[in-house]
């Protein structure tokens, strides 16, 4: 293996796709701020959630919000729906995996909370019904997908143009550091400079 090309390969593919992202997503982003900003403001909570690579960025964008981003400021209320193992296992158990999200945002959601789904392919069927479950109850629905959005349908859907896992994954996680600084600057967190 020619790793030097391997390398330069790979940063090509990723500034590729970020440029390509920056250009098809800055208007879905500002939409998203605004329901974000919308959420909080109104006392509600951010619900993230997805499998595998998707759950981690779930877990870390949550704790961006709940606990700070650049600088100590009030907490963003947030919690990531794929960390409680024994909630996740006990309703893949006792009601099928598909499940596993929809369980908890019928428990935890409330009028004016926001969910976020994360699935690279956009067929991730527990995601899908976690989404359909938030939908149903009347809460503002999010979707980070990839590969052309899959079955993915939510209020605000942000799909990477790219049908590589590793650079969908990268973009999703710089959306979301993204939406945690430009939350801090419009709900007015930050101090003074």
């Amino acid at each position: 293996m020619d790793v030097s090309a391997f390398f330069k390969s790979e940063f090509a593919e990723h500034h590729a796709v970020a440029r390509a992202t920056e250009a098809a997503l800055q208007p879905a982003f500002a939409k998203l701020l605004a329901a974000c900003v919308s959420c909080i403001r109104g006392g509600g909570k951010i619900m993230l959630f997805g499998n595998g690579g998707s759950a981690g960025d779930a877990q870390h964008i949550a704790t961006e919000l709940t606990v700070r981003y650049k600088t100590d400021r009030a907490p963003i209320a947030a919690i990531a729906l794929t960390t409680d193992t024994s909630t996740i296992t006990a309703a893949a158990n006792d009601l099928g995996f598909e499940q596993i999200f929809v369980r908890q945002i019928a428990a935890l959601g409330r009028p004016g909370d926001l969910v976020i789904g994360i699935s690279t392919s956009g067929k991730s069927p527990n995601v899908i019904a976690g989404l359909t479950q938030a939908k149903t109850m009347g809460l503002m629905t999010v979707a980070f997908g990839g590969k052309g959005g899959g079955d993915l349908a939510a209020d605000h859907l942000l799909v990477v143009p790219s049908d590589t896992t590793a650079r969908i994954q990268e973009m999703h996680i710089l959306i979301g550091q993204m939406l945690c600084g430009a939350l801090e600057i419009e709900l007015g967190l930050l101090p003074p400079a």
